[in-house]
């Protein structure tokens, strides 16, 4: 594989890894690059614009410096822009969850996730799509996502992955929803649920295996619907999904899906990659098969 001559970097300026930017400028211009175009964002809500003009730019390499919610801004924008879907993404996991890497083997370490970047594979992979904007690791409505909005980034950068844990134990008891799901135009769900969950990888927060099955590359999302309610059943579905398969909880049901209708009789908060949304009382979801290409290990 050629290295790379133009690339991009777009980077959330709050986020840390190892030696930091300065680091990462360093071990680019050590693999011999023509061109290096470089912007820093304050949060990952300003991604998208200096993430368009990298693509319109031609580069032959995008890294992306931050956690969840940087990854999914470039996910999304790859997959929106014309000619965005060639240019491959490489990931430096500088967050807290760092979703996407764990579940594609990407390192957390500064020096090896250049490594990867470089001279790693070219992976495509799948995405799911929300009311049109791209996920790369799980969709969540109910529980799962009133955890992660409460996870802010203040509370995130106080405790790190600890901040999950503390937000999930205040939502145990949190109201459940009548849920009607139709998997590929077939009713599948309709009764009261405390998490719908639509996965594009296996594992979630906190390194929770909660699709057994599910490969990114595969052309199918998983869905997942828990009925647990108050802290004893949580624990219960929680500890299956640590020890066994998630599919074997009486609190969990799951399924796969090329497309998936939700409706829900009060609204609830949902979330993309682990960014918190407003709450909705329905939403659709869908699979794009192999809709960009990331930089994985060599043997991942």
């Amino acid at each position: 594989m050629r290295t790379p001559r133009t690339v991009a970097v777009v980077a959330h300026q709050r986020k840390t890894l190892d030696g930091g930017l300065d680091e990462l400028r360093r071990r680019i211009s050590d693999e011999g690059v023509d061109r290096l175009l470089w912007h820093e964002v304050p949060k990952s809500r300003k991604a998208p614009k200096p993430l368009r003009k990298a693509i319109k730019a031609g580069v032959d390499l995008l890294i992306v410096w931050g956690g969840d919610g940087m990854v999914q801004r470039a996910l999304d924008t790859l997959a929106s822009v014309k000619g965005g879907s060639k240019i491959p993404l490489a990931v430096i996991p500088a967050g807290t969850g760092n979703l996407l890497a764990h579940n594609l083997d990407i390192p957390i370490s500064l020096a090896d996730s250049v490594h990867v970047a470089f001279h790693g594979r070219r992976r495509r992979i799948d995405l799911g799509t929300l009311d049109g904007e791209h996920f790369g690791v799980m969709a969540g409505v109910g529980f799962d996502g009133a955890m992660i909005s409460d996870a802010d980034r203040k509370l995130k950068d106080r405790l790190g992955k600890l901040a999950y844990v503390w937000t999930g134990l205040r939502h145990l008891d949190g109201e459940p929803a009548r849920a009607k799901i139709t998997i590929d135009g077939t009713k599948w769900f309709d009764e009261e649920a405390s998490c719908v969950l639509i996965g594009n990888v296996s594992r979630i927060s906190g390194g929770i295996k909660a699709f057994d099955d599910a490969k990114p590359d595969d052309g199918w999302l998983d869905v997942g619907v828990a009925t647990a309610q108050g802290a004893l059943e949580w624990a219960r579905a929680l500890g299956t999904m640590a020890v066994g398969r998630s599919d074997h909880s009486p609190f969990v049901r799951t399924t796969r899906a090329r497309k998936i209708e939700v409706k829900l009789d009060a609204p609830m908060p949902y979330e993309l990659d682990g960014g918190g949304r407003s709450s909705t009382r329905r939403f659709s979801a869908a699979v794009v098969p192999g809709a960009v290409k990331v930089c994985v290990p060599a043997g991942g």
